[in-house]
C-alpha cells in the first residue's frame, strides 16, 4: 500500500506542491522582516530554515517532534523539542518570533499568544500564518479551530500594540487547481449524509481525513500532472487580507 502521510506536515511530494509553494512564500516574506535573535515555533520538516535562518544572528527552532534526519544543518541554528505553551525561555529573549501553520493546533491560543509576547523584546515582531477559515473545503480534525481575518486580529490585539494584516493569495493557475480540489472534496463528502465530519470528535476523524485527503491529492496529480507540478511560489503573492486569501499572514509588534 502507498505511504499515507498526514497532510499536517508539508512535504515536497508532488501531490503537496499546491500547499508547499504557498508555505514556502511565507518564509521568503518573513526573511524580509526578521533579524537578530529569532525563534521559530513549529519546525515541521524544516523546509524553510535555509530561507529565513540566514537573516538571523541566532535562530532557535522549536517543535513537539524530533526533526527529520534530512533537515538542513546550519551552524547558528539550534533545535529544541517542546510542547507549547508555555515557551521554555526567559522573557525579552528574542527580536522576532515566527510561527507558521501552528496556532490552529493550539488548544490554549490566548496563552500561546501571551507567551510569544512575553519572550519578545520591546519592539519585537511576531509573524504568524494560519489557514483562512472561509477558504477551507472541509473540517480539518487536526485543527482545534480555524480563524477568519477578524478573529485572528482580535486575538493578537489582546496582547500586541500593533497588528498588520495580510493574506496569501493565488493567481489563476492556483485558483484552477483549487477549483479541481474543491470538486474532488465534494465528491468524497457527498457520502457524509449525516454530516459526521462535524459531529464526531476530532480524534476519530484524523485517520480517515489523512487517507482521503492524500488519495484526493494523488488523484488530482494523476489527472492534472502539468497543472499540479507547474504551480510555483511566484504564483502566490502577499496581499491585503480578504475572505479569498488562502492563509492569513499577520505581523504583530510588541
Amino acid at each position: 500500500m502507498a505511504d499515507i502521510r498526514t497532510a499536517e506536515r508539508v512535504s515536497r511530494e508532488a501531490s503537496d506542491n499546491f500547499v508547499f509553494q504557498r508555505s514556502l512564500l511565507a518564509y521568503h516574506e518573513a526573511a524580509k522582516l526578521v533579524g537578530g535573535d529569532v525563534l521559530e515555533i513549529g519546525t515541521g520538516t524544516g523546509y524553510g530554515l535555509e530561507v529565513v535562518a540566514t537573516h538571523a544572528t541566532s535562530f532557535i527552532t522549536l517543535d513537539k517532534e524530533e526533526p527529520a534526519s534530512d533537515m538542513p544543518r546550519i551552524p547558528h541554528v539550534e533545535f529544541r523539542r517542546a510542547v507549547v505553551p508555555p515557551l521554555p525561555f526567559d522573557g525579552n529573549s528574542f527580536d522576532c518570533v515566527i510561527s507558521f501553520q501552528v496556532i490552529e493546533h493550539i488548544e490554549r491560543d490566548m496563552d500561546f499568544v501571551a507567551e510569544v509576547h512575553r519572550v519578545l523584546r520591546p519592539g519585537g515582531r511576531f509573524i504568524v500564518t494560519t489557514p483562512n477559515a472561509p477558504m477551507s473545503l472541509t473540517r480539518n480534525p487536526w485543527h482545534v479551530r480555524e480563524y477568519n481575518a477578524d478573529e485572528l486580529k482580535n486575538l493578537l490585539e489582546c496582547r500586541f500594540r500593533a497588528v498588520e494584516t495580510f493574506g496569501i493569495e493565488g493567481n489563476e493557475r492556483v485558483m484552477e487547481y483549487y477549483a479541481k480540489n474543491r470538486a474532488g472534496v465534494e465528491r468524497i463528502t457527498r457520502f457524509d449524509v449525516f454530516d459526521l465530519q462535524h459531529r464526531l470528535p476530532r480524534w476519530m476523524l484524523r485517520l480517515p481525513y489523512d487517507v482521503l485527503n492524500r488519495m484526493n491529492r494523488r488523484r488530482l496529480l494523476a489527472g492534472n500532472r502539468t497543472l499540479t507540478t507547474s504551480i510555483a511560489m511566484d504564483d502566490y503573492r502577499l496581499a491585503p487580507v480578504s475572505a479569498e486569501c488562502f492563509d492569513l499572514f499577520y505581523v504583530a509588534t510588541k
